[in-house]
């Protein structure tokens, strides 16, 4: 049986449940420290100016959503669920309850978020919408359990792992992230580094080729490697893709389960690792201070497709519109 603890990092962050295979030297985040996460990353890939304004100018906002109670829900079941499989028993997972799991964590992120923002984001009907979407996703999940979730010869090493290192050595700069699950192939003697993605339809394949939504667990694997001194050959990295609807009039049976593993070959993770790096040197100063002098293009992208979800798509005090570029 896995011997798994519980630590805490920061006083906002996760639960972390994890095996001994790692040592867990993970540097404890300082309050003055300049940290930097995936998400971060990501809007600067798309839209430097909208991250400038985000984190530099101070205009960062949060919109709530369904989506966003549904998915970290679903994350939440589906962990609790896998650490009674692994650590504990098949039989003892087979027993939980996991709709009213799902329900009460919903409840509990829906008040949480409406409480931060004052905001009344969703209705009960929707509500109860998602909910069955989850119990259904729940329900193919458990049931197609040998399909995905292999108790032989997979072993479930870490939930919510910490990441927490220098994002480039000359800079005073942290990366801040969590893995959600990471196996260990005791045939393959590798690890496995899975990220759970709530969907509606699936990923479809310009969502698969679309860099900014695949790099985080290629950068997740080469952060790992390096923070725990696990080779980084013997890491690999798959999206684990729940769906909350199937596509009607389709002739062949539907799955509620999607997987992908993303391009995370050496030269992919060092063009990745070259992306993210210039995110940071043109972003902050070595000392971790922001750069005042380097330049933060709006790049609306074609068809605007960077302004669609944008918070300040219609602010162009902000954003001038002429100043949006469409390449």
């Amino acid at each position: 049986m896995v011997n798994s603890n519980k630590i805490r990092i920061l006083d906002n962050m996760k639960d972390t449940k994890i095996n001994n295979v790692f040592t867990l030297g993970v540097r404890e985040p300082q309050p003055n420290d300049k940290r930097v996460s995936y998400s971060q990353y990501t809007m600067y890939a798309n839209c430097p100016h909208q991250w400038k304004l985000n984190y530099m100018d101070g205009f960062r906002t949060f919109d709530p959503s369904i989506h966003l109670v549904f998915g970290t829900a679903m994350h939440e079941t589906l962990q609790e669920w896998l650490d009674v499989l692994y650590n504990k028993s098949p039989k003892e997972a087979t027993e939980l309850d996991l709709g009213k799991m799902l329900y009460e964590s919903m409840v509990t992120e829906y008040k949480k978020m409406r409480e931060q923002t004052g905001v009344e984001f969703s209705t009960p009907s929707e509500m109860e919408e998602f909910l069955e979407d989850g119990i259904n996703i729940l329900n193919f999940v458990t049931k197609n359990r040998l399909d995905y979730f292999n108790t032989r010869h997979m072993k479930l090493v870490a939930i919510e792992l910490p990441i927490y290192s220098t994002a480039m050595e000359s800079h005073n700069v942290y990366m801040m992230g969590f893995l959600d699950l990471v196996f260990e192939d005791t045939y393959e003697n590798k690890l496995q580094i899975w990220d759970i993605k709530t969907s509606t339809n699936g990923w479809n394949k310009w969502m698969k080729a679309d860099k900014t939504k695949t790099a985080q667990l290629v950068l997740y694997k080469k952060f790992l490697s390096e923070q725990y001194g696990y080779p980084i050959d013997k890491i690999s990295t798959q999206y684990f893709i729940v769906k909350r609807r199937l596509m009607e009039g389709m002739m062949f049976a539907q799955k509620r389960v999607q997987t992908f593993e993303p391009a995370s070959g050496k030269p992919t993770v060092n063009k990745i690792t070259k992306s993210f790096e210039d995110f940071i040197r043109n972003s902050f100063n070595e000392d971790g201070s922001y750069r005042t002098d380097s330049e933060f293009p709006a790049m609306a992208g074609k068809n605007n497709k960077n302004c669609k979800w944008c918070p300040f798509k219609n602010d162009y005090d902000k954003c001038p519109k002429e100043n949006r570029h469409k390449v």
